[in-house]
């Protein structure tokens, strides 16, 4: 186990925003990734356009960018940040069958961008699954984790 200290609990145990303004400002970058598994017949259907609600993948996207941008709104503590670049990218994976989205945080700033990152890839997968819910109630959405970081005192972390 690391001895790393949890930097959102003070000394008596109390929650608290993390006080990040002695920090060096760094490029910081996050790579995240989710899966949705389907029935093959709603992949395709995604895939061909032909979903009754539109295009299910361009509104994933957008919705994970968006998600990114208001991170701070969903999970507690977290600072409020000036994203410079978020990117999604949702690839189908017929074999599974489903989909493999992955997102991309970015900044330069005094704290790191994880939670954006995972939390495009959430909701990307989440706006897939509403999209195509009529169709497929059973989709199951997993492996939602950070691959990948860098930036800040930290450096660069990647997953094995």
């Amino acid at each position: 186990m690391s001895d790393a200290k949890l930097t959102h609990i003070d000394e008596t145990g109390a929650a608290n925003m993390v006080d990040v303004s002695g920090k060096t400002p760094t490029v910081r970058t996050a790579i995240a990734t989710g899966t949705i598994r389907m029935k093959p017949e709603t992949l395709d259907l995604i895939v061909s356009g032909s979903a009754a609600k539109g295009d299910v993948l361009a509104t994933a996207r957008i919705a994970g960018i968006m998600a990114a941008k208001r991170t701070h709104e969903l999970i507690p503590l977290c600072h409020p940040l000036a994203l410079s670049k978020v990117a999604v990218d949702i690839e189908p994976l017929p074999d599974l069958p489903g989909f493999k989205v992955t997102a991309l945080a970015k900044l330069t700033g005094q704290t790191g961008v994880e939670m954006e990152a995972l939390t495009a890839a959430s909701v990307a997968c989440l706006t897939i699954y509403d999209m195509a819910k009529a169709a497929d109630k059973g989709m199951v959405i997993s492996d939602i984790r950070l691959l990948e970081k860098t930036g800040g005192k930290s450096g660069h972390w990647k997953s094995e």
